[in-house]
């Protein structure tokens, strides 16, 4: 395939999260069978369900704002130009508390939409 130019604007895009399942953005920034990268978009308030994954490891990375992730019973918290790494089959939920949208890069080896349960 040949190089792509990528960005929110041309990305493939899906909602999901928060109490209407609606409420934060998701834009697929590359997406193969062995890799994912999105970029998200989690609003004020806003949390992911708390759950885990079997094979696929990965990296969160905050863009801008703060983004706290609870990583098997720790929580914590990462500012822009921080980020995590959460290994295969650690229990973890990616929350905003703060009040202030938080814009984040997920980077999943393999990817984990298909690889997701809960926890």
């Amino acid at each position: 395939m040949p190089a792509r130019i990528i960005s929110t604007a041309d990305a493939e895009h899906y909602k999901w999260g928060g109490p209407a399942g609606t409420d934060c953005d998701g834009w697929y920034l590359l997406q193969t069978a062995a890799l994912n990268v999105i970029e998200e978009l989690m609003p004020a308030g806003t949390a992911e369900a708390r759950h885990f994954h079997k094979q696929a490891r990965q990296f969160f990375y905050v863009l801008d704002g703060e983004l706290t992730l609870e990583i098997e019973h720790h929580d914590f918290v990462l500012h822009k130009g921080q980020g995590l790494e959460i290994a295969p089959g650690q229990a973890h939920q990616a929350m905003n508390r703060s009040s202030a949208d938080v814009r984040i890069l997920v980077t999943s080896q393999l990817p984990s939409h298909g690889d997701r349960f809960d926890a």
